[in-house]
């Protein structure tokens, strides 16, 4: 058995202590902390948890917040330099290049945007429950995660197909 009696802690007979520093490592300082950090175990943490819908949905909402954000600001920045290089972003020329392309081309594109987007709404609108304290529950939490799953996949394809 690796525990101690109640009596020996008491006592302080069972006190943990770090192994003395070697004196090589005296030397320099700097190098104790991370020689002790290389002998430290490494947490389990994501190795030994079977993936939850929960935890799952929090790092997809973040990752398409940052791909929307991130395409709109892109976009956004070649529509201020187009001019400038002479792309044409305007309105007119995108509309007439998009109804150009076949008609498969037209539903992967849209469903491209259409998904993340549906997805990190529907989403937003479940976290803004939850700030007003409805649906917190384990049962409704997971019952509400796969609700949006649901939710966007339908509404992406329906915009999609429009």
């Amino acid at each position: 058995m690796n525990s101690a009696s109640p009596v020996a802690v008491a006592m302080g007979r069972n006190m943990q202590i770090r192994p003395a520093t070697s004196a090589a490592n005296l030397a320099d300082p700097t190098k104790i902390l991370p020689q002790q950090r290389l002998n430290r175990p490494v947490a389990p943490h994501l190795t030994i948890y079977r993936p939850q819908v929960t935890w799952v949905l929090s790092s997809l909402n973040r990752i398409t917040g940052f791909a929307l954000s991130g395409s709109l600001y892109l976009f956004a920045s070649a529509y201020l330099v187009a001019p400038l290089f002479g792309w044409h972003l305007e309105s007119a020329s995108l509309a007439a290049a998009f109804g150009a392309l076949p008609l498969i081309a037209k539903v992967l594109i849209k469903s491209t945007v259409a998904l993340p987007f549906t997805f990190h709404s529907l989403n937003g609108i479940r976290h803004l429950m939850w700030d007003l304290g409805r649906g917190l529950t384990n049962q409704q939490v997971i019952k509400t995660g796969w609700t949006v799953v649901g939710l966007s996949v339908v509404s992406a394809l329906a915009i999609a197909f429009m």
